[in-house]
């Protein structure tokens, strides 16, 4: 009996593999879905086609073989090259909107001009002919020949990101409007990047492996030209480290200042007052973002209780007046009933009692008799 058993378990698993085998053997494999990165640049721009496919890729050299280190260090995600009619085209776009800033100030050159296209929030310049866009983490580069109607089209359809790499570096944001040099500001983020653009301090004294970020830009008035750089590091610490070691090679006339983890350094043909005002009038400001939902301010709290008393008030006006609505009602209807019936249509109410009182005379006591 236990051999039949025995047999039959076999022979039952011998049928499950048999039949189960090819099953297994022909099931598709999983589906991977892969999403397509968004085109730099479009097909048309106002009717106008490509002349041919947009060329392009990731390597730095082949989208700017002068500038190449510099793009590498900003962090150059991908570009892409095309043609419409005379025109050629180039996006260059970045990992975040600090890198984009970083490049976009590498290609400007002091005095530069440009209009502010519609749809451009960031910046725009013209340079040596060339029309420069700079919008998030994309800088785009047009030959002679672009036009602001077709700049505008082609940057509204740029890629966008959000989150915080979409907001722009803070630094840049440091520097005093008046007398500023347009276009004369520069930002780096490396070493490659700060010698490109023509920075005054030495590279080996900044500390670029510590994260520091470098800013400059000129000034011109009265007073003469003044050269402001502005380095800022991720602690007061290390900042300081820093502020010694360029105060150890400090060239002539630079007037230096540390507050928290900026530095401020100031060089030209402004007077030693002067330029030590210009150095004073810098401070750190702190930004904070967040990629979550920030929590309801105060006026909108004070909204939301006007929005509750006014509710309240609505309701308690529809309360009332149902209850006008309702006792006009029951009270005229019984009135018009007892009207029907030849009686008053008012009577006088009836008065109940619990009879309370007391029903029984005083008990009366008199004294005994003798």
């Amino acid at each position: 009996m236990t051999r039949f058993a025995y047999s039959g378990w076999f022979g039952a698993w011998a049928l499950v593999v048999t039949f189960t085998s090819p099953l297994a053997a022909q099931a598709p494999a999983p589906a991977t879905i892969v999403a397509l990165p968004t085109p730099l640049l479009p097909q048309t721009v106002h009717d106008v086609a490509r002349s041919s496919d947009a060329t392009g890729g990731e390597d730095p050299a082949q989208a700017d073989a002068t500038h190449a280190a510099a793009l590498k260090e900003d962090g150059l995600q991908r570009f892409a090259r095309a043609t419409y009619g005379k025109t050629q085209v180039q996006a260059l776009q970045f990992n975040d909107a600090t890198g984009a800033r970083s490049a976009f100030t590498l290609y400007l050159k002091d005095g530069a001009t440009g209009p502010k296209l519609d749809g451009v929030p960031d910046d725009s310049a013209v340079v040596d002919g060339k029309t420069l866009v700079l919008k998030q983490t994309v800088v785009l580069i047009a030959e002679r020949g672009a036009d602001d109607a077709m700049l505008t089209e082609i940057a509204r359809v740029l890629p966008r990101i959000g989150g915080p790499r979409s907001q722009p570096p803070l630094l840049p944001t440091f520097f005093p409007a008046k007398a500023l040099v347009p276009h004369s500001l520069r930002y780096a983020q490396g070493a490659a990047s700060y010698v490109a653009m023509g920075g005054a301090l030495s590279t080996s004294q900044l500390g670029w492996e510590k994260s520091a970020e470098a800013a400059f830009a000129k000034y011109a008035d009265r007073r003469g030209k003044e050269t402001v750089t502005l380095l800022l590091y991720p602690t007061p610490q290390i900042a300081a480290d820093h502020l010694r070691a360029i105060e150890a090679e400090l060239p002539a006339g630079m007037k230096v200042r540390r507050e928290g983890e900026l530095l401020v350094a100031a060089q030209g043909s402004f007077s030693a007052a002067d330029a030590q005002s210009v150095v004073e009038s810098i401070h750190v400001r702190s930004q904070v973002t967040f990629d979550k939902p920030m929590p309801p301010e105060f006026h909108a709290e004070v909204q939301k209780t006007y929005s509750l008393l006014v509710s309240i008030s609505i309701l308690s006006g529809f309360g009332c007046l149902a209850a006008v609505m309702l006792g006009l009602f029951f009270g005229g209807g019984r009135a018009i009933v007892r009207k029907l019936q030849g009686k008053e249509a008012s009577t006088d109410a009836e008065f109940l009692s619990l009879h309370l009182a007391p029903q029984n005379e005083k008990p009366k006591f008199e004294p005994p008799s003798l």
